[in-house]
């Protein structure tokens, strides 16, 4: 599991997340805008949309909030204008990110994502600096009681667009081709398996191993900026021990 997923579930595990609710709830309708504005407002035929929707009930969002969204991006209502920008940066420990934004005020984000950068020991990196280090996959997280390694490898090994799967903790993480994200999480779902979290994120291809000092810094400094209200996600090359990981969000 990468660094960032290790992250989330343990963040997850510890009700972290049920403070932040109304922080994911508009990072969703900001991605369900933008997703139907760009591919319509068709989940069957907007892949992008479809994901959304599935992180949207995942996140026990409101069916109403997520048909305003909708319609919202398609134009049927009135609301803010998006534009994506992706920002590509360093955290301490030379650890690579990218941080992907939607925001209806360029210079208001920009300012932000410098501002928080310089003050928890990280910088700005020029554009295509980093960013050719990460993939875009499907992501679709497991968890469970007593999963079980070899079944569930014998379930994936079976649907179409899977491409890896690691196993760690009692939770294993799935890598597929991101447009098959929503097909390999509802044949899982089917084969009765409890899908966590399903998404297209960036992947690294390469890793750097923190500890220590360092370690708490770059998990500080992408807190901070995954809070930010027009950050939507972070994205970052890190791997680290996860008894170093449980000591550090031990300390919150």
């Amino acid at each position: 599991m990468s660094g960032h997923n290790k992250w989330s579930t343990i963040k997850h595990r510890k009700g972290a997340q049920d403070a932040k609710r109304s922080k994911i709830f508009t990072k969703i309708i900001r991605e369900l805008t933008i997703a139907a504005r760009i591919g319509g407002g068709d989940p069957k035929s907007n892949p992008r949309l479809r994901t959304a929707i599935s992180n949207a009930r995942g996140a026990s969002m409101p069916s109403d909030n997520v048909d305003r969204a909708i319609k919202r991006g398609t134009g049927e209502l009135e609301g803010v204008e998006y534009e994506e920008i992706v920002f590509e940066g360093y955290a301490p420990g030379g650890v690579a990110m990218v941080i992907d934004c939607l925001t209806d005020n360029r210079n208001r984000t920009t300012a932000e994502v410098k501002h928080m950068l310089s003050k928890y020991n990280g910088k700005l990196g020029t554009a295509g600096s980093v960013l050719h280090q990460f993939d875009r996959k499907g992501v679709v997280l497991v968890t469970g009681d007593n999963l079980d390694e070899d079944t569930l490898m014998e379930t994936v090994l079976e649907i179409d667009g899977f491409e890896d799967m690691t196993l760690e903790d009692g939770a294993a993480t799935i890598y597929t081709e991101s447009n098959k994200v929503n097909e390999v999480a509802e044949a899982l779902e089917t084969a009765e398996f409890k899908v966590e979290s399903s998404s297209v994120d960036r992947v690294p291809s390469l890793t750097v191993q923190i500890e220590g000092k360092v370690a708490e810094q770059v998990m500080r400094l992408i807190d901070y900026i995954d809070d930010l209200d027009d950050v939507q996600t972070v994205s970052a090359n890190y791997d680290i021990d996860d008894a170093e990981m449980e000591r550090i969000a031990n300390q919150d």
